[in-house]
């Protein structure tokens, strides 16, 4: 959200004013061929109508008629690993930034080598999703929009994060797994299977699927592109763009 100050204001009515002047002087000389008097009827408008002027572009920073508060929102992705989460939030992210709005993106990755220590055993990934959950909460009131994509396999800590937020989307990527093990782009799948990698969402660790997700995102039948014209008339259906 942006609010106009008072020297914006100020420097919109001389760039105006100055266009509008010349305009009437020109016009007055024209038809009367009297440059002093052109002059004359310029200066005298000129003085008027920026006072004018600035009194109206006030008075209509204080009228809420025509004005939608743009809310802030968390647009939170959940799936299996491999299921696009990344990849479609980052498209949508890009979307986002067109409107001009402050924006955060949060990823499961890059957000885990802020806290290195964190394990992998479920009372681990809760406490690990709550605490984005409450970071994504300060940023919502702080009126910055936030895109999250994160595994978050439990039901318990997605709730938990819902009720944080006001405007908590939940979208959930409903990828089969035989299809997130084909893509697997760093074989971590192929790994969990050979026992490498413990404690392995979908494979020795369950994902427990959202119940009443606002949105459910097909990456199979779709391609990114579509999805993403998906969240976003979501969005503009919700008033939320």
């Amino acid at each position: 959200m942006y609010k106009e100050k008072h020297s914006r204001s100020i420097i919109k009515t001389l760039s105006w004013r100055i266009t509008a002047t010349v305009t009437t002087i020109s016009l007055v000389w024209i038809f009367t061929k009297q440059l002093a008097a052109a002059f004359a009827v310029g200066g005298i408008e000129v003085f008027l109508k920026i006072f004018l002027y600035y009194l109206h572009e006030r008075s209509w920073n204080k009228v809420s008629f025509g004005r939608v508060e743009v809310a802030p929102f968390v647009l939170w992705f959940t799936g299996l690993p491999g299921s696009g989460k990344s990849t479609i939030a980052n498209a949508v992210y890009e979307e986002l930034k067109k409107e001009n709005r402050k924006m955060e993106r949060l990823d499961g990755e890059s957000v885990r080598q802020l806290f290195p220590r964190t394990g992998f055993s479920r009372k681990d990934r809760i406490q690990h999703i709550e605490r984005v959950g409450h970071l994504s909460s300060i940023l919502v009131k702080n009126n910055i929009t936030v895109v999250a994509s994160f595994i978050s396999p439990y039901r318990e800590s997605r709730q938990f994060v819902r009720r944080l937020s006001t405007n908590f989307i939940e979208i959930f990527l409903n990828t089969p797994l035989e299809v997130c093990e084909q893509r697997d782009p760093r074989g971590l799948y192929a790994k969990a299977r050979k026992g490498e990698i413990k404690q392995f969402t979908g494979v020795d660790d369950p994902y427990e699927k959202p119940e009443n997700p606002n949105l459910v995102v097909d990456t199979v039948n779709k391609t990114v592109e579509e999805n993403v014209k998906l969240i976003m008339t979501y969005l503009k259906e919700k008033d939320l763009i």
